[in-house]
Order: C-alpha cells, then structure tokens, then sequence
C-alpha cells in the first residue's frame, strides 16, 4: 500500500482539526481522522465522509490496536488529539492528563516503529506566567504551584514536548513540535472557555459580555485559516524536524480591549461585566498578563506568518454564528 500521501489527523473532527482536514483533501492528500467526538463534533466532518479519500473513526487515540492499523497505514500523523480549554481543564484535571499524556505516548511508540512523519501539537501554555515577552522557543519555562489546577495542562503539554525530542534524540524518530498560540476562526465553541466566539455570541444577543479579572490580561490571536497553512508548511519541511515552533499571531490586544471592539464591530448594544476569576473558574485559578510569541523561527524556516486580523477573525466568527 502507498502510504506516502496518506495523513492520519488526530482530534480530526475537531475544530483546527476539521480545517486541516478539508485543505489537506483539496491538495489531494488522502485523510483519516480518528475523534472520540468529546469535544470534536461529528457535524465538523459529516459533508467530508462522502469523498472518498476521507474515512472518520469515532474512538479514542488510546485504543492501541485501532492506532496500530491505522498508523501503519499512513505516512504522516498531525497529533491535535487533546483536552481543549481552560474550562474543561479546571473541571476535569485528572482526565485531562490522562488524555494529553498517554494519547502522546501512544502515536510516537508506533510511529517510532512505522516511522510515520509527526507534528505534535502543543501551547503557549508551557511558557508558564514567564514575563520575558515575546516568548522565544528556548526560553526558560516558569510554572506556578501543582495546587493551581490551571499548570497541570502546561505540564502535560511539556512532558509530550519532552518524550517527543527524547524519540528524535534516540531514533531520529522525524518530529516537530507547534506550540499554538490562541488559534480562532469559525467552528471553534465557546462552551469550553474560548473567549472570542463566547463574545461573540453574547454581543450578536446583546447579552453582556463577560470580562474575567480586570481584563488588562493581553493575548494574541490567530485566524484557523493561518493555522492550518503553518502546520503544512512544517510537517512538509526535513529542516523542521526535531525542532519547536510557535505558530500564533503577534498582533496583541487585551480581553476588555476585545470586548469593546466585538460590541463596536457588531453594533451591538451589550455591556461588559467583569467577573472574578474564583467565580468564573472556581478555585485555583491563576492567569498570566500577556502571552505573545516571537514567530521569527518559523518565519526563517518555512516562510510563514499570519496573513488575517483580528478584524477578519471576528467577522468570519460572526458570519458563522448568524
């Protein structure tokens, strides 16, 4: 069998995921996906499953004998298979390690035996509350205490970060690492803490828009679209392999800024609230200020940078929710 244009996507029905899938099949790439729908959506792939060169599997990354198959089947593996949000990681911490960890440990012990190509998906979350903006690739990592929840998604991350550079030391095993900066665009829910398309929603009702902490918090996001050609981009290229990238935007506004621009863009007549941290989140919560990346590693390697704005991003979310 020809496995050389044959991609496996884990996490594939979820909201990265279902783009990437779509502009992989169009550069006429043939696609499986493997979702246990927890947080991808079956309605993100449905209108793929009638082309041929796609196939969905609905289970979870951690059943080794469906991996096996599907891994020695194909030459590249995309590994976005993960828990998603901030939400969803203070309420279910152990599963949510269970699931980064172990899901990790399961595609890199088979591609190192298929010697699949892989792109393991990471976040900016690893820099930790760092103030050392913008964060570079090999900067010291600063973590807060194991009784903040929030750091237990960091820490997951880091050790996938760790295991996969260990299999390219060992076997020379052709992997690179992303780290995700705050990618958004349309297909991605709010229900998991995801702050623009919460926005969003509430500006289109003219409900209120609900700012956590003091909302001076900055960040910066990307356009799916942006995304999706960075991580083709990387897993095309050999010089990537072994290396770190971030992928996200440089354009930095803060959480209230956002708001404010949300209501003003939508001429919506809502208002913004600001609510604490221990009520939005519960009990050990803490948030760092600013989270900004220096692309110029990628921009040097592979040529990318971000081509929409924030402007563009809420537009383009607005348009799907309507």
């Amino acid at each position: 069998m020809d496995r050389s244009q044959h991609v496996l996507i884990t996490g594939g029905a979820g909201f990265i995921g279902s783009h990437l899938a779509r502009e992989l099949l169009k550069s006429g790439r043939k696609v499986s996906v493997i979702d246990n729908l927890s947080t991808g959506l079956h309605a993100n792939v449905a209108d793929l499953e009638a082309d041929s060169n796609f196939r969905l599997y609905v289970d979870t990354v951690r059943d080794v004998a469906l991996m096996e198959k599907l891994m020695s089947e194909c030459d590249t593996v995309f590994h976005l298979a993960s828990a998603v949000g901030v939400k969803l990681i203070m309420e279910q911490p152990v599963d949510t390690i269970d699931t980064i960890y172990q899901g990790t440990e399961v595609v890199l012990r088979l591609a190192r035996r298929y010697r699949n190509r892989v792109l393991i998906t990471s976040t900016s979350e690893v820099y930790g509350k760092s103030e050392n903006v913008p964060y570079r690739e090999d900067d010291d990592r600063l973590e807060g205490a194991t009784t903040k929840h929030r750091w237990a998604y960091a820490c997951a991350k880091a050790l996938d970060e760790f295991l996969a550079l260990a299999h390219w030391k060992e076997s020379r095993l052709p992997v690179t690492i992303v780290r995700l900066f705050n990618t958004v665009g349309p297909r991605q829910r709010s229900q998991y803490g995801m702050v623009v398309p919460r926005f969003v929603e509430q500006a289109l009702r003219n409900d209120k828009l609900e700012v956590h902490g003091d909302g001076n918090q900055s960040r910066c996001f990307c356009h799916v679209h942006d995304v999706v050609q960075a991580l083709i981009k990387l897993i095309d290229s050999e010089a990537t392999c072994g290396q770190i990238y971030n992928v996200g935007s440089t354009e930095e506004i803060s959480i209230l800024q956002l708001a404010e621009l949300i209501i003003a863009r939508l001429q919506s007549s809502s208002k913004v609230e600001l609510v604490p941290y221990d009520k939005a989140y519960g009990e050990g919560f803490e948030d760092m200020q600013r989270r900004v990346p220096s692309i110029d590693r990628i921009n040097e390697t592979v040529g990318w940078q971000p081509t929409r704005t924030i402007n563009d991003i809420i537009d383009d979310v607005a348009t799907e929710l309507r």
